[in-house]
């Protein structure tokens, strides 16, 4: 019988930094954004050109590739006893319209890392280790966010996802075929032994705390509403006040009762309209249609209910008094997630063997992992960025702090997946 290590990987195994960040700088190169982040967008053209480049990272770090109908990646590094359920380090490579070069892409290139930093040490695992893109994480061209996460672990059907559409009508199924990004494999037939997703803050709380190393034990719920206003288009000149059925000042109400109804659920809560648009969209044309999303958070389940029922009640009511059409569409929605125990301690335990300060936090955003954490045993790992600042080409975080991350993932996952002697 093989022999594993009982105390961890030692103090002195750590991942090369300077490589990881040059595969983060070379990947931003792909999508460019307009201001120094990244618009590579799920399903484009840019989408398929780094999804290329990963792949060829991670053949030629002597991984294999399996891809499933979502167009989920799954780069495999074998392990000594290969019908073990496998450990995953995952996170996406899509980016928001006018994201950063980190939010997401670092858990997929810490990954790679991972499994590059073990071949150059001659480590082997009796598990194997699979290193996943998950498509479709932002969820701003085709809602809800993480959806091919979501029909892994059989929170949506292929069915709902592959007719979901973007704002030109194309749908994700006829995109995915077109960048030439699906695969074979049924989603959701792969066993999973742990998963790990390495991800920035988006939040300032460990900057301000001085932690180098974000212990993820918990995920805010959320729900993502998307409303519809409709009322007539009409003259902004001509068209007496009193007559009026204008769906903007309908979309203008609504937006303060969110305000309104997350303030009155605090602590934990949160709530804002992201997303919205008025048409015609004309200078002199009164808006006869809206269709605008409302975002609410918190890792109070109690409370996320709260919020959703008190707004569309509070909607349905400002339509009423303004004479206008509403309908409410929820787009994306899960509850409050706890990880598991077990890995985060892995996390903490890894931290302190390698001399990095850390704290338990909860995430404030929506990940990949908290669908996988239905199915299999999940935890996640967060560095520092600049100010907290994410969903913006001005998002940045320090080689140092990329680096310490992927070191405590690094053990982590090496104590995971049992290192041979």
């Amino acid at each position: 019988m093989t022999d594993t290590a009982a105390a961890g990987p030692a103090a002195n195994m750590k991942v090369d930094g300077d490589r990881l960040w040059d595969s983060l700088m070379e990947m931003a190169k792909i999508g460019p954004g307009i201001a120094g982040g990244n618009n590579r967008q799920t399903l484009t053209d840019a989408d398929a050109e780094g999804r290329a480049l990963f792949r060829m990272w991670s053949e030629d770090a002597g991984m294999t590739m399996g891809l499933d109908r979502m167009g989920n990646m799954f780069m495999r590094h074998e392990g000594t006893e290969p019908d073990l359920d496998p450990v995953y380090i995952g996170s996406h490579l899509d980016t928001q319209p006018t994201g950063g070069k980190y939010d997401g892409v670092l858990g997929v290139l810490a990954g790679l890392e991972v499994i590059r930093s073990i071949r150059d040490m001659g480590i082997r695992t009796r598990r194997p280790i699979v290193v996943v893109n998950w498509t479709n994480e932002e969820g701003t061209r085709f809602a809800p966010a993480m959806l091919a996460s979501g029909v892994f672990a059989g929170m949506h059907s292929e069915d709902y996802a592959n007719g979901r559409e973007d704002a030109d009508g194309k749908t994700f199924g006829a995109e995915l075929d077109r960048i030439g990004w699906r695969g074979d494999e049924e989603p959701g037939k792969r066993p999973i032994h742990a998963m790990f997703e390495y991800h920035i803050e988006q939040g300032p709380i460990l900057e301000a705390e001085g932690k180098e190393i974000g212990v993820v034990t918990h995920g805010q719920g959320l729900w993502w509403l998307q409303v519809t206003l409709t009322g007539k288009d009409a003259h902004t000149g001509s068209t007496p006040m009193t007559m009026r059925v204008n769906a903007g000042l309908g979309m203008a109400r609504i937006t303060e009762a969110v305000h309104r109804i997350a303030m009155d659920h605090q602590p934990n809560a949160v709530g804002a309209v992201g997303q919205a648009n008025v048409y015609p969209n004309s200078r002199n044309v009164i808006p006869g249609r809206a269709v605008f999303t409302i975002d609410f958070r918190s890792p109070d389940l109690d409370k996320l209910t709260s919020m959703r029922s008190r707004l569309e009640a509070d909607a349905f009511e400002i339509a009423r008094d303004l004479g206008l059409g509403i309908e409410i569409e929820p787009v994306g929605h899960f509850d409050p997630v706890t990880f598991d125990p077990e890995l985060a301690q892995k996390l903490r335990s890894a931290a302190d063997r390698l001399g990095y300060s850390h704290m338990d936090i909860v995430s404030g955003a929506g990940h990949d992992a908290c669908w996988i954490n239905r199915i299999a045993p999940t935890v996640m790992i967060m560095c520092p960025c600049v100010d907290g600042l994410s969903h913006n080409e001005a998002e940045e975080i320090s080689p140092e702090w990329a680096k310490a991350g992927a070191d405590v993932l690094l053990h982590a996952v090496l104590d995971a997946a049992e290192t041979v002697r």
